[in-house]
C-alpha cells in the first residue's frame, strides 16, 4: 500500500482526525529513511510511528516484538483496517508458514511481524536479503539493556542489523526506559545518529491509588464489587499467589482465571484469548502477563504485591485505559512484601545486577510511601517535572495532614553536602542521627558539623525526607553510581532560606473507594458523558461481530469509540465516520450494524 499523505492514512485506515506530540514529525523522518528513537507511553501511539512509514515506503516494514501473542493482537488490529500485514513465529504450522513466506517475497505485505531470535537466524537474514525492506522497528526496545526491566539476551543480536543494512531506517521504541537505559539502548543497536523523541510518561487517565495491605483478598473483593463493569488484571508476585487468589475469586462468583509461566502453553493460550474476547473479567497473574497483552479496554491494574521496580510498575499499569478512557491502578503495600521482593533480588549471582535493582525497589518503596502527589513522584522518576498536584490520585483527592519540614530538609541537604556527595541514604541518614558505626568514625564523619543533628528524629522520617526531596528534585539519587544523593541546583535556593517546604505527615490508609476527581482532572481522565445504556448495547453488539470473526472485540472498536457512539448518536455515515478510530475500511464493515443500532435506540427513546 502505497500512500502519497501520511495524514489520509491516519485518517482513512486508522479512523485518527489528528496526529499525537512527535507522530508526525517521527513519520516524517522514517519516509525519508531516518533513524529513531521513540520513547512514548503505553497507549500514546508508539506503533504508528512505524506502521505508517511502512504503508508509504517501497517494501515491507520489519516488526521485532518480544511475544507472540502481541504480534498476533497487532496484526489482527491491523487487518481490521485494511492493512496487510503478517506475522512469522513458531505458532504457526509449516503450510501457514510457508504461506506467510511466499507472501513476503511476492511483495503483497505492508508489514511483518517476527521474533528476535527468528529475524537473526542466518536463514532469514539471508531470505531478507534479496527483499525491498522499507524499515526495521525494533517494539518493547529495552528489552536489549542491562539497565532495561525486563532484559532479554535474544535482543543483543539485533545489533548486527545496522551492519547488516546499513541503507534501511531504523525505529527503535519502549515505553519505559530512564536515562540510564535509554543510552544503553542507542549504544547496543548502534543507533548514534538516531533523532531522538521523547513524549510525557503522564497517563492523565488513570488514577493511581495506594493501601495499605492488611485482609488483602477482603480488601480486593471489596474493591471488584464497588466496580461492578469493565475488565481488570490483578498482579501477584508468586505463581502460588496467582493460582490462590484466582481459586477463590471464582469461588466467590467473579469471572477470573490464573495466568503464570507454570501452565500450560494451551491453558495461558485460552485464559489469555479469553479475557481478550470479554468472556472472563479478571486475570489474575504474575509479570509472565505483560508486554503480551494488546486489549485496549481494561479499566483497572490491581498490584496485590509490590512491583520490583518503577519500571515494571509503569508498565503494568500501563495496560489500564489504553483507549483514553478513565482508568484506575491500585497498589496494596506492605513491608513484608518488600522483605519478599528483597530476598528474591538479593540471590542474583552479578553484584552489579543485584545493586541495580535493589535501588530500583528502594525508588519503588518510595512511591508507596509517599504522601505527595503520585504522578509527580512517577514522573520524576523518568525525568520528567509535574509542576503542579494532578487531582487523580488518592493523595490529590484526599489530601493527607501537611507539615512545615524547611529546617530539616536545610539539615538533610547540608548533610549530603558535608558528607561529599559521595554517599547513600543510609550514610547521609547515620550521620544526621550521630550512629556509632564504626565506619563514621572511621571517615571522621562524627566530626562533621551535621553530625547528629538529627537525632531527635526516627530512621523512617529522614528516609521520608529525603525520599520527598528526591521526588521534588532537590537531592539526585545516581543508580549508575551507587546510589549516591548528590545535590541538584534547585538545592541553592532552599537551603540559603530562599524556599519553604512543606511535607505530608505519614497515615494509615485502610480504604480504595473512589472518590470524584475535579473538573479538570476528569477532562484529562477522559471522562465522556455518553449514554450508559447505549454503551452496554454497542458492546453486545461489538462483542456478537468480534464472536463471528473470531477477533477480540477491541479488534472492532475500542471503548473510547463506543463512549463516542454513545455520546454524539451520529445518524448518518458521514458523521459515524467522524468518530475516533473510524477508518474507511471499518466504516463499510462494521457501519451499518452500529448505525442501525444507534437508530433504534434514538427512536425508543
Amino acid at each position: 500500500m502505497m500512500n502519497a499523505n501520511p495524514f489520509e492514512s491516519l485518517r482513512s485506515v486508522f479512523g485518527y482526525e489528528s496526529f499525537r506530540d512527535h507522530q508526525e514529525e517521527i513519520i516524517q523522518g522514517l519516509i525519508r529513511g531516518e533513524n529513531a528513537f521513540v520513547l512514548m507511553p503505553t497507549g500514546g501511539g508508539k506503533s504508528l510511528c512505524f506502521q505508517i512509514p511502512a504503508l508509504h515506503r517501497e517494501g515491507v516494514g520489519i516488526v521485532v516484538s518480544p511475544l507472540i501473542s502481541l504480534m498476533k493482537d497487532q496484526v489482527d488490529a491491523l487487518r481490521a483496517c485494511g492493512v496487510k500485514a503478517e506475522f512469522y513465529n513458531s505458532s504457526l504450522g509449516s503450510a501457514e508458514a510457508r504461506q506467510v513466506l511466499a507472501m513476503l517475497h511476492a511483495g503483497e505485505l505492508d508489514l511483518l511481524y517476527v521474533a528476535p531470535e527468528r529475524l537473526m537466524s542466518d536463514g532469514f537474514i539471508e531470505r531478507l536479503r534479496g527483499i525491498p525492506i522499507a524499515l526495521f522497528a525494533i517494539d518493547e526496545a529495552h528489552c536489549i539493556s542491562q539497565w532495561g526491566h525486563d532484559f532479554r539476551p535474544e535482543y543483543l543480536k539485533l545489533g548486527r542489523l545496522r551492519k547488516l543494512f546499513p541503507e534501511i531506517p531504523m525505529i527503535a521504541l519502549t515505553a519505559t526506559a530512564e536515562p540510564h537505559t535509554r543510552r544503553d539502548i542507542l549504544e547496543r543497536l548502534d543507533l548514534k545518529d538516531a533523532r531522538c523523541y521523547i513524549s510525557g510518561f503522564d497517563r492523565p487517565n488513570i488514577r493511581y491509588s495506594v493501601v495499605e495491605k492488611r485482609k488483602p483478598f477482603a480488601q480486593l473483593t471489596e474493591y471488584l464489587h464497588s466496580r461492578p463493569s469493565g475488565a481488570g488484571i490483578v498482579y501477584c508476585l508468586s505463581r502460588k499467589r496467582v493460582d490462590e487468589v484466582a481459586g477463590r475469586l471464582v469461588e466467590a462468583g467473579f469471572r477470573a482465571a490464573p495466568y503464570h509461566a507454570g501452565l500450560s502453553a494451551s491453558e495461558r493460550k485460552k485464559t489469555q484469548d479469553d479475557f481478550l474476547r470479554d468472556e472472563i473479567r479478571v486475570i489474575v497473574a504474575t509479570v509472565a502477563f505483560g508486554m503480551g497483552i494488546d486489549k485496549s479496554d481494561v479499566r483497572f491494574v490491581v498490584h496485590y504485591d509490590i512491583p520490583k521496580n518503577i519500571e515494571c510498575y509503569y508498565q503494568e499499569t500501563g495496560r489500564a485505559g489504553r483507549d483514553g478512557l478513565a482508568a484506575e491502578a491500585l497498589l496494596m503495600f506492605s513491608y513484608g512484601d518488600v522483605a519478599v521482593a528483597r530476598g528474591l533480588i538479593e540471590k542474583t549471582r552479578s553484584p552489579v545486577r543485584m545493586r541495580i535493582e535493589l535501588h530500583k525497589l528502594n525508588a519503588m518503596v518510595g512511591f508507596a510511601e509517599a504522601m505527595s502527589c503520585r504522578r509527580r513522584i512517577l514522573l520524576g522518576y523518568f525525568g520528567e517535572r509535574l509542576h503542579e498536584d494532578c487531582g487523580n490520585c488518592d493523595v490529590c483527592l484526599d489530601p493527607p495532614e501537611v507539615m512545615d519540614v524547611t529546617q530539616d530538609a536545610r539539615k538533610a541537604l547540608s548533610c549530603v553536602y558535608r558528607v561529599g556527595q559521595r554517599f547513600g541514604m543510609v550514610h547521609v541518614i547515620d550521620v544526621l542521627r550521630g550512629s556509632k558505626k564504626e565506619r563514621i568514625t572511621q571517615l571522621g564523619h562524627d566530626r562533621l558539623s551535621t553530625y547528629g543533628i538529627g537525632a531527635d528524629k526516627s530512621q523512617d522520617y529522614w528516609s521520608h525526607l529525603l525520599r520527598h526531596l528526591v521526588h521534588h528534585g532537590y537531592l539526585l539519587q545516581d543508580v549508575g553510581d551507587y546510589s549516591v544523593l548528590k545535590l541538584t541546583e534547585s538545592a541553592g535556593p532552599l537551603l540559603r532560606g530562599e524556599l519553604t517546604l512543606t511535607m505530608a505527615e505519614p497515615r494509615v490508609k485502610t480504604s480504595a473507594a473512589p472518590k470524584a476527581a475535579s473538573r479538570a482532572a476528569r477532562r484529562k481522565a477522559g471522562d465522556i458523558d455518553y449514554d450508559p445504556e447505549l454503551f452496554e448495547r454497542l458492546r453486545a453488539l461489538r462483542k456478537e461481530l468480534a464472536d463471528r470473526e473470531g477477533v477480540p472485540p477491541f479488534v472492532i472498536f475500542s471503548d473510547i469509540s463506543l463512549a463516542e457512539m454513545a455520546a454524539l448518536l451520529p445518524e448518518t455515515e458521514a458523521e459515524f465516520r467522524g468518530i475516533h478510530g473510524v477508518g474507511r475500511h471499518k466504516l463499510e464493515r462494521y457501519g451499518p450494524s452500529f448505525l442501525d443500532e444507534i437508530r433504534r435506540f434514538a427512536s425508543q427513546r
